[in-house]
């Protein structure tokens, strides 16, 4: 007796938890965002810069701070098995640029504005707009010091949410004063605290005596009272850092920016000093804040290079098109000007010449394919056709092209000559009629 040997079928993979696959349509709502984006940066004078997805760990542990929720808890980290280095996949990127910066000595020359767009990585519960592979804006502007380079990168996203028609989004900002100023501010609130141990939660006490400020941004229930009654640092700030601020919020006032001042905001960063602040909606649940920044002066000599002051924001790019979608704001989908029936495989050769041309032109244009008999009926070819979108069909027939011509025929309606009537066009001098074709959008 001989036993049938049957293979075992292979597990379907799928994406890893928290990492989501974007696809068309919706694709094209990112390619929209970030085209804005890349215009409104142009007009702020902001360059790109592209950073690894991969840095040493150590550049976020000495950057971020080893306290901080992202180094204890969310980072992807690995060793290197040809080398043994530390290697984490980045979960944000101010400190990839910094160390851009600081590598390339690109101050050298006086300060830079920058943007990136791009992957970050947390290993946290997905979440609406949160995910363990996120997409990140960010804007950073660097080598220079004044509160004015603060106010605009705050008016730079005042600029995007306008761009963009997004509403309901509220600017909360504060400061985090200097280094002298948040130590006194530190040991206030050590000692407040320990007044309270009974009503801290255990994350809570074990944050105390290493990072307290981070107590102030708790969600608890239970401690909210201790923590509204919490010493608040900028009862303690300085002449230069409250003048700092009230030139911030000057240049907001001037511009027409709505601002709340909110001494509790504190950012999940150690790196921060002077100005924070966080765009924040009530639409997307507990996740509210879609763009946050601040100043981090420290941060460049921090991680090896030459002292610099520097300030930045970044926003979720999740977060902001979920925000889209929850009022309605629809992006533009991307025009298909025409669609190609081809009756007949020998007339491929002609049609692909003229479809390069109108192509080259910027006129968009889908070909039929081909399959095991032949090019299909024009029935189905048509269906095809009005199925893709395409605002009109261009008809490769027999005798259109014995004159020498291909046939435009309207599928959704247009404007001029090709509002309603089929209309032949030249084959020999496309460019008479391209911009005609494209200009029906």
């Amino acid at each position: 007796m001989t036993e049938k040997l049957t293979a075992a079928k292979p597990d379907n993979l799928t994406a890893v938890k928290g990492m989501n696959d974007i696809l068309p349509p919706d694709s094209a709502r990112w390619e929209w965002l970030e085209e804005k984006v890349r215009q409104l940066m142009a007009c702020y004078a902001y360059r790109n810069i592209r950073t690894p997805l991969v840095e040493p760990t150590a550049l976020f542990v000495r950057g971020l701070g080893e306290v901080t929720d992202i180094v204890e808890k969310e980072m992807y980290s690995f060793e290197d098995r040809l080398n043994g280095e530390q290697l984490t996949l980045r979960p944000e990127n101010t400190a990839g640029v910094v160390r851009a910066v600081a590598e390339h000595s690109m101050l050298y020359e006086g300060g830079k504005r920058l943007y990136y767009m791009g992957p970050m990585f947390r290993h946290e519960r997905p979440q609406r707009g949160r995910y363990r592979q996120f997409h990140q804006i960010g804007a950073e502007a660097l080598g220079f010091g004044g509160a004015e380079i603060d106010a605009e990168l705050i008016l730079l996203a005042d600029a995007l949410w306008k761009s963009i028609g997004l509403t309901d989004v509220r600017l909360e900002i504060n400061s985090l004063g200097q280094p002298d100023e948040r130590k006194a501010h530190r040991a206030a609130l050590i000692a407040h605290f320990e007044q309270h141990l009974d009503v801290l939660d255990d994350e809570a006490r074990r944050r105390l005596h290493t990072n307290p400020l981070r107590l102030l941004d708790t969600k608890n229930p239970t401690m909210q009272a201790v923590v509204a009654a919490a010493p608040k640092l900028i009862d303690m700030l300085g002449e230069a850092s409250l003048a700092h601020l009230n030139t911030v919020k000057a240049i907001l006032d001037a511009n027409g920016v709505a601002w709340t001042l909110n001494p509790r905001l504190v950012r999940g960063m150690d790196y921060y000093n002077l100005t924070v602040f966080e765009f924040i909606t009530d639409r997307l649940g507990s996740q509210g804040t879609i763009c946050g920044g601040g100043r981090y002066d420290y941060l460049i000599e921090q991680i090896g290079g030459k002292p610099a002051p520097a300030v930045g924001w970044a926003l979720g790019v999740e977060r902001v098109l979920e925000l889209l979608k929850e009022q309605g704001v629809a992006s533009p989908a991307p025009v298909l000007h025409a669609y190609a029936v081809i009756p007949d495989v020998a007339t491929l050769p002609i049609a692909s010449q003229t479809l390069q041309a109108l192509r080259a032109a910027g006129v968009s244009v889908q070909m039929h394919p081909s399959g095991a008999d032949g090019m299909g009926s024009m029935k189905s070819q048509f269906k095809k056709a009005d199925a893709s979108g395409a605002l009109f069909a261009l008809v490769f027939g027999a005798d259109e092209l014995a004159r020498g011509q291909v046939l435009i025929k309207p599928l959704r309606g247009g404007k001029d000559d090709l509002a309603n009537a089929q209309v032949p066009r030249p084959l020999n001098d496309v460019a008479s009629w391209a911009a005609t074709l494209q200009s029906q959008a």
